[in-house]
């Protein structure tokens, strides 16, 4: 008998709809001795790129009011490291496994792509929105922006990335911009399976006695409960535009939070943020999940999706 929590992205079907993000699980094995990994429905992989990056200076984290500030630049290893070390581990989880990818231009996220396909993972997030890395060139008159920025460049990422791989593609968008559907519906255009949204907001801190940056890149992302009610407006306003699904997130801190995404529109959530805080918390989310739609009558958490009642 399916699961009541079994949802689909594209074709990859989840037993459950929890998610770890990405830059906040590590590649899981970090996790092994916390959390039962065979719990949620899959984990995203930290962002890799083809060589390896040593990302933003230090300080790279900073507490504020009611979420965080990082400013990590995407260290890691790159992408021989993640397919010959982390992968094998991965591979072995009893979940589904998506590479978060990043990538400074088209042929070399089609090449990532290429390599990746080839692989154990089940599919591939796009990390089109990291605010703590250098854009790319827009235009001469646009300058550098980042890729989900501009719904032409997304459009041409996601392209060489659907020309070179058959698996389910997911679109991670960013917040820092005017219209988000218009993104939206290019990763759309261009072949993506799915949206994932929000990345974190541009933020800052400062301490007043140094009068300097709490952080060394001077500026970060802010995630965490202080973003998630413009990030649960902005998965609502996607889930309308596109008929792809919605991956929410955004300050998701328990199983109420999950439900809001999921009735405004998130076919599934990532929980992130507060991995640092209780690294069991997908765990519980997933019960609070199960005793919603027993306590409803839900035939499927499928049922859900989008039932916001206006």
């Amino acid at each position: 008998m399916p699961s009541k929590l079994s949802v689909n992205i594209g074709k990859l079907k989840l037993k459950n709809p929890v998610m770890a993000a990405s830059g906040t699980f590590g590649y899981a094995r970090e996790f092994q001795d916390l959390i039962d990994l065979s719990c949620i429905g899959a984990i995203v992989s930290k962002t890799i790129t083809l060589k390896p990056r040593p990302g933003n200076p230090p300080p790279r984290v900073a507490e504020t009011p009611s979420g965080m500030l990082n400013s990590i630049g995407l260290q890691n290893e790159g992408l021989d490291n993640f397919i010959e070390d982390k992968l094998p581990y991965l591979a072995g989880l009893n979940t589904r496994v998506i590479a978060s990818i990043a990538a400074e231009g088209p042929g070399e996220i089609a090449a990532i792509s290429s390599r990746l396909d080839k692989t154990a993972i089940d599919a591939i997030e796009l990390n089109l929105s990291c605010p703590n890395i250098k854009g790319v060139k827009v235009s001469k008159r646009q300058g550098v922006k980042l890729v989900a920025q501009d719904a032409a460049v997304t459009h041409r990422f996601v392209k060489a990335a659907r020309g070179s791989t058959g698996k389910t593609l997911i679109a991670k968008l960013s917040p820092n911009v005017t219209d988000i559907k218009e993104i939206a519906r290019a990763a759309q255009s261009a072949g993506a399976d799915a949206v994932s949204l929000v990345n974190t907001f541009y933020g800052m801190s400062i301490d007043i006695d140094t009068r300097m940056s709490r952080l060394g890149n001077v500026i970060g992302g802010l995630s965490g409960p202080a973003i998630k009610p413009i990030a649960l407006k902005m998965v609502y306003d996607v889930y309308k535009a596109v008929d792809i699904p919605v991956i929410g997130m955004g300050g998701i801190m328990n199983a109420e939070d999950a439900l809001e995404f999921i009735i405004a529109g998130a076919s599934a959530v990532c929980v992130g943020t507060v991995n640092f805080v209780d690294p069991n918390t997908a765990c519980e989310i997933v019960r609070g999940l199960e005793d919603y739609t027993r306590k409803h009558k839900l035939s499927g958490i499928k049922k859900l999706i989008g039932g916001l009642r206006v």
